[in-house]
């Protein structure tokens, strides 16, 4: 055991050294406005050249380096939440695979190596999903997979459709050809792949679906790495999104998104389901600032929620762990009282979503909602952004109230603690970076502080919206004992909300379900039907006569042959009187 927590800790020195490197290397390039495009000649053969490109600039290197600080923090929480698993060294290896496909993608400026880094976390998460091996982790991992094998092949197409330039690297083209048609085309492919890697409408389903995986890997895929790699990808292509209609339809999609997520959190029960759709509403929330041409506010946001969505997982992993594996809320309660450092710890991460004032979200939620005020939207949209941001202080409310507040509704006999030490370190490191990380990376990215002059109600818009979500959302969880449930008053739309609009079944069912039956109806008509009858069982029928008739010519053997001997000598005789 002692060599794998060793393993555990080694990964862990080595990867948060590279991150803080990284971190102060990309403060370097931000100040001096530097960008560096690394070229390696991998193979020279007669006149052709295999090159593989490296783009080095402040966004990949600051976005490698919260990676790289997330994955390390989970890793050495792993030492611990893992620690009955006999297969520990797998599972960090693992991690470490997935780490380096996302570094992959973030440096390259290459559509062929991008896919590199695509496909080894598509492939590496399903690895990761599966790994508990029991039926729900195989269907989820299968979901996750063939979801997002689409983006695969929209990328495959782009890359298909770049033959018409001189080269792959796409950084090359962007300025020069925006307003290409072959150009937009390969930004739409793109934005494709982009929705179903960020689980957009209608490539929802696999992301709460992918809580079958371990929590440790929830916190880093649904936090830095799978999920933003969509919207990373958009960031870097957000010269093309412009002045187009797709990019209209992107914000449609993304707010409708945000809308979903909100709204089925409230209906959830499951603590890592919960923590999921809050991931997907705020992916949907990136990509629909993005689609508004504000490239900077989406990475500024993506940054900041990595740091509190990791240690909310985190935290709910402790919870889970302590909990004996039940992910229920209903279960929970009073957790304040037994566990009041990760409690606290799991606060600061929901204030923080939430957009409390002065922490992490805060930050970038507030600055993106009032950019949004300042923009050209339309009122639907704005009621998309603004009811969505109640939502998020409403499930979040609802989730503290139901986890720490009251009664404990667990069997009696529980031995929760504060988690072991190990785990305790990750989350605090990472509670942290939550409080100052959105203050310092505020200052750190937008060189110019940003001053936004608005009416004082617009101003004051967000804090009573997220109030009033609040206040939304105690009332929908202060439930007593003999309390009747209006929700089963409108079951039907209680049922569609929860269920993220039929979502899942639509993507499993509704995809799988016509083309099995048509699959049985060509079975039973032609296989067991017209060809069978015609086919294997006509011959079969045609043989089984035929030998039917050579058994019967075989048992009277004799007799036909000395009746046939007769005959013979009859017709000869006849013969030979016809001749004389």
């Amino acid at each position: 055991m002692n060599m794998l927590i060793n393993y555990c800790k080694i990964s862990f020195y080595f990867l948060i050294f590279i991150s803080s490197s990284l971190f102060l290397i990309s403060l370097k390039f931000l100040l001096n406005d530097l960008v560096y495009f690394i070229e390696w000649e991998v193979l020279s053969l007669q006149s052709m050249s295999i090159v593989m490109t490296f783009l080095f600039d402040w966004m990949s290197l600051m976005f490698m380096s919260f990676v790289l600080l997330i994955s390390s923090l989970v890793i050495f929480y792993s030492n611990q939440y893992m620690e009955e698993d006999y297969n520990i060294n797998r599972f960090i290896l693992l991690v470490l695979m997935f780490v380096m496909s996302m570094m992959l993608l973030i440096i390259s400026p290459n559509l062929i190596s991008i896919l590199l880094g695509w496909d080894g976390l598509g492939l590496v998460s399903y690895c990761l999903v599966i790994y508990f091996q029991n039926v729900k982790s195989y269907n989820a991992g299968m979901l996750t997979a063939l979801s997002n094998r689409i983006g695969d092949v929209a990328l495959l197409l782009a890359i298909a459709w770049m033959l018409n330039y001189g080269s792959w690297n796409y950084i090359f083209y962007l300025d020069m050809m925006k307003n290409n048609f072959e150009m937009m085309m390969i930004g739409a492919l793109v934005m494709l792949a982009a929705m179903t890697k960020s689980a957009q409408i209608p490539f929802s389903s696999w992301l709460p679906a992918a809580m079958a995986a371990p929590t440790p890997v929830s916190a880093l895929v649904h936090s830095s790495t799978l999920v933003t790699a969509g919207a990373y990808l958009l960031i870097r292509f957000n010269d093309l999104l412009m002045n187009w209609w797709m990019s209209q339809f992107l914000l449609l999609v993304s707010g409708l998104t945000m809308f979903m997520a909100g709204l089925g959190a409230n209906f959830e029960f499951d603590l890592k389901k919960i923590i999921a759709l809050s991931t997907l509403s705020q992916l949907g929330l990136m990509m629909s600032i993005l689609s508004m041409g504000f490239y900077k506010l989406a990475f500024f946001h993506l940054l900041t929620h990595a740091l509190f969505k990791a240690l909310l997982f985190m935290c709910a992993g402790s919870i889970i762990h302590n909990m004996k594996n039940s992910q229920d809320i209903r279960m929970m309660g009073s957790l304040s009282m037994s566990m009041p450092l990760t409690c606290s710890c799991f606060n600061v991460a929901n204030l923080a979503l939430c957009g409390m004032p002065f922490l992490a979200g805060f930050y970038s939620k507030d600055l993106i909602l009032e950019m949004v005020m300042l923009s050209y939207v339309n009122i639907f949209v704005f009621f998309l952004f603004f009811f969505s941001t109640g939502l998020t202080v409403c499930y979040s409310f609802r989730l503290c109230f139901y986890s720490m507040t009251g009664d404990f509704n667990s069997s009696s006999l529980h031995p929760l603690n504060d988690s072991g030490w190990v785990m305790l370190f990750s989350i605090c490191f990472l509670m942290i970076m939550a409080v100052i990380g959105g203050s310092m990376l505020s200052w750190l990215i937008f060189l110019n502080p940003a001053m936004i002059c608005l009416p004082l109600d617009m101003k004051l818009l967000t804090l009573f919206v997220c109030l009033l979500g609040g206040f939304i959302g105690y009332l929908l969880s202060n439930v007593g004992l003999f309390f009747i449930n209006k929700a089963l008053y409108f079951y039907n739309f209680t049922n569609f909300v929860g269920s993220m609009w039929f979502m899942p079944v639509i993507s499993t069912l509704g995809v799988v379900n016509y083309p099995l039956k048509l699959g049985l109806y060509s079975y039973k008509s032609f296989d067991q039907g017209w060809s069978e009858f015609f086919g294997s069982q006509m011959i079969y029928m045609q043989l089984k006569s035929y030998s039917l008739y050579l058994q019967e010519f075989q048992k009277n053997n004799l007799k036909i042959y000395l009746l046939s001997y007769m005959l013979w000598f009859i017709i000869l005789l006849m013969l030979v009187v016809m001749v004389n």
